[in-house]
């Protein structure tokens, strides 16, 4: 049976809108156009790619979704992170909360080194204390390398799975994708890490890294290789590799290294935030365990300037060899309350 859900097929075209104008632009613009600075938001940076997809988002809510049921959209580079749509609505006349990232990858796509992401999740509108746990439909939609003719889509709709496709942009045809987390019972030979893409703590989340492996699967063997790691920049590509059975264990620890860094009279930098992880009910769906550094759901409010942590576990098995170690390592440092 088909997932239904009343914003399901809206929201892919939308997303189909936007990855076809993204590449475009990445076909026709320097490398250098691409990645200058457009705004210093409080969030991020913004840069000049950012700026191609967001160029759509108001229109295409206003035309498609508003006219009938008013909004509220959630989305940097907005007056205070959202707007209320159709304009003089009352935020408490909304029937949805939606929040999107248009590109989520923004730096590894402007470079053209790995593809981004497009994320959109809807939930009902609880005012302001909505949360990532009410979403009910979640959409992410690859945005391909311009040399990759192949990019994926995935949404599931809570309580009803999971659908896939694979889109060819030489054919303009989908074929359905089937998708899932590994099964495998360790980390041994297999994708895990610790995100630290950016300058700032990296040497506090290394050793957090290596305390783990070494803790999981004991000494390293001379000319052997325990695990590996990828660093995808991307929270959404990181889901992926999860959701596809290509990494086992992610974690996101840097808002856990504030207390760190304040000891050091340094500033947490850039962060993952609630519309970067806003389809991790996906991945939930899959069977993937996210949960925050002490092991509950993500129960972040929908804003685009909330610092969030995450973990995500392929299953069980790898969240019973992993999370034991990783709490131990943060309550050493004192970046978890003791049980």
């Amino acid at each position: 049976m088909r997932l239904t859900h009343p914003l399901l097929q809206p929201i892919r075209s939308l997303h189909a809108t936007i990855r076809t104008a993204v590449v475009t632009a990445c076909e026709q613009a320097s490398l250098e156009s691409l990645s200058t600075i457009a705004e210093e938001a409080e969030g991020d940076t913004i840069y000049a790619i950012d700026r191609v997809s967001e160029a759509v988002l108001i229109d295409f809510f206003n035309r498609e979704i508003a006219s009938h049921s008013p909004i509220v959209l959630i989305a940097e580079g907005l007056p205070d992170g959202q707007v209320v749509l159709p304009e003089g609505a009352a935020e408490e006349t909304a029937v949805w909360r939606i929040i999107v990232d248009p590109i989520d990858g923004t730096r590894g796509l402007m470079y053209q080194k790995r593809s981004g992401w497009i994320l959109t999740a809807v939930a009902p509108n609880r005012g302001p204390q909505t949360s990532l746990q009410d979403i009910e439909l979640a959409i992410q939609t690859e945005i391909p390398l311009v040399k990759q003719h192949l990019s994926d889509a995935v949404w599931a709709v809570r309580g009803q799975g999971v659908e896939a496709v694979r889109y060819n942009r030489l054919t303009e045809t989908e074929t359905p994708l089937q998708i899932r987390p590994s099964t495998a019972t360790t980390i041994a030979h297999g994708f895990a890490m610790i995100s630290r893409f950016f300058p700032g703590a990296r040497a506090e989340l290394a050793a957090i890294d290596e305390e783990i492996v070494l803790g999981a699967l004991g000494p390293v063997q001379s000319g052997k290789a325990h695990c590996f790691e990828d660093q995808y920049i991307c929270s959404g590509g990181q889901l992926y590799e999860l959701m596809s059975g290509r990494d086992r264990f992610v974690a996101d620890l840097r808002p856990y290294m504030e207390p760190i860094l304040k000891r050091q009279n340094l500033t947490l930098g850039i962060c993952c935030h609630p519309y970067d992880i806003c389809t991790e009910l996906i991945a939930r769906e899959l069977g993937v365990i996210i949960t925050d550094g002490p092991g509950q759901l993500l129960d972040y409010p929908l804003d685009v300037h909330t610092d969030v942590g995450w973990i995500g576990y392929a299953n069980n098995h790898i969240q019973q060899q992993i999370e034991p170690l990783l709490q131990k390592a943060l309550r050493q440092r004192q970046l978890l309350p003791p049980e």
